[in-house]
């Protein structure tokens, strides 16, 4: 599914129109990513949890070459799934 997709889901889910559900759809993305930003972790209840966890700066190795180059240190998202979203899949 794609973000189109799932606009078009939630417009039909919500009896909406498309575009207040691409809105919506848009803000709580916006709002997911604004609080990993800021550092915050995203808790949905039964769903699961957006966090941010941070990756040390560590050494490499180029594949073709050979030589050892320096990956710098960086953030990555992490999402954890919820209970109620593993027994949906289960």
């Amino acid at each position: 599914m794609n973000k189109n997709e799932l606009v078009a889901a939630v417009a039909d889910s919500a009896d909406i129109t498309k575009a207040d559900a691409a809105s919506a759809v848009d803000a709580v993305l916006d709002s997911i990513t604004s609080a990993l930003k800021s550092g915050d972790e995203v808790r949905l209840v039964g769903f699961g949890t957006f966090s941010v966890a941070s990756r040390a700066a560590s050494e490499g190795r180029n594949p073709r070459t050979g030589e050892k180059i320096q990956i710098a240190a960086s953030k990555q998202p992490k999402f954890k799934a919820g209970k109620g979203l593993k027994d949906a899949l289960n």
